[in-house]
């Protein structure tokens, strides 16, 4: 028997069971038992361990929901899980975004208290939320936008082709086509203001979809041919790069006896690698391209000299 057929099983069974109790149904241990043809011990694990974090109660010999408590929008347990993780999210944020955002997870997750913690770092975007609600309109119609946008100061109108949505490093970025040059362009969305929707449309190519998923950061150039960059990372940090690869190329390279490793993946700008080898000092070192690590090499001699403040 298969690990995923096992899993198939074990998901099924605990879908149904919790959909039963969903609808007020109360269940004794030997008759889900004996209608899944399994031990009362699997069973007493389901309800014990694996649908711990929802309240469920066990009284009169049969397992009940909480009164008051429904899944009103999905009865599936990994969309709920998904629902906890998304809440964990916003749960790392303010303003008004959180509130609203938390408000709609409520109508679809009625739960009082979500077992997942994720911290993830957002600037609030609250006083954008009308202008991100015209970009998704354009976006999803693809229609052109006229707009707004201040730079060091300087503001000046546009034309843009709006593509997508993007953050990087906590930061929200329209990533467009300036009709004046026809280039990829990245813009911090809090310096668009005036918005307005065209009626003429453009065609998207999908290839930017993919140029996306293997940017490290707001510094991806779409119009660079890819390059290799290569890094030796120290045992005592090896255990982060393999959890949670930089990029999807990225690549073990090799495997020291001391634990340490050699990486590598693509890139398309020196500042999507720099930053990253800076903030992994002194574990991780540039092995290629040497020109990068020449760089990175001057700017921490000036740190040193303290002539870069």
């Amino acid at each position: 028997m298969s690990y995923k057929h096992d899993y198939d099983k074990i998901l099924t069974r605990l879908v149904t069971i919790l959909s039963r109790l969903n609808n007020g149904e109360a269940l004794s241990i030997k008759e889900l038992a004996d209608e899944f043809n399994v031990s009362t011990r699997t069973i007493q694990r389901d309800l014990n361990e694996r649908l711990i974090s929802f309240p469920i109660y066990y009284e009169g010999k049969k397992w009940r929901m909480k009164k008051g408590f429904r899944l009103e929008k999905s009865t599936s347990i990994e969309d709920v899980l998904i629902l906890e993780i998304l809440e964990g999210f916003i749960e790392s944020n303010r303003g008004k975004f959180s509130t609203k955002a938390k408000n709609l997870l409520s109508k679809l997750k009625n739960q009082e208290i979500n077992p997942i913690y994720t911290k993830l770092n957002m600037e609030d975007f609250s006083e954008k939320l009308t202008d991100f609600q015209l970009l998704d309109i354009a976006i999803k119609n693809r229609q052109m936008i006229f707009c707004n946008y201040t730079f060091e100061g300087l503001k000046k109108s546009l034309k843009l082709k709006p593509l997508k949505i993007a953050n990087y490093e906590g930061f929200w970025y329209l990533l467009a086509i300036d009709t004046k040059c026809e280039k990829l362009k990245k813009y911090y969305l809090k310096n668009i203001s005036d918005i307005k929707i065209s009626s003429e449309s453009f065609e998207y190519d999908r290839s930017l979809d993919i140029k996306l998923e293997n940017a490290l950061s707001i510094w991806f150039d779409e119009s660079a041919e890819p390059f290799e960059v290569r890094l030796f990372v120290s045992a005592k940090v090896a255990k982060y790069f393999k959890r949670k690869p930089i990029s999807k190329s990225q690549k073990i390279e090799a495997i020291h006896e001391d634990g340490s490793l050699e990486i590598s993946f693509m890139i398309t700008h020196k500042m999507e690698i720099i930053p990253l080898v800076k903030y992994w000092i002194p574990h991780v070192k540039l092995i290629s391209p040497s020109n990068i690590q020449e760089e990175i090499e001057e700017d921490l001699q000036l740190y040193l000299k303290e002539e870069a403040i």
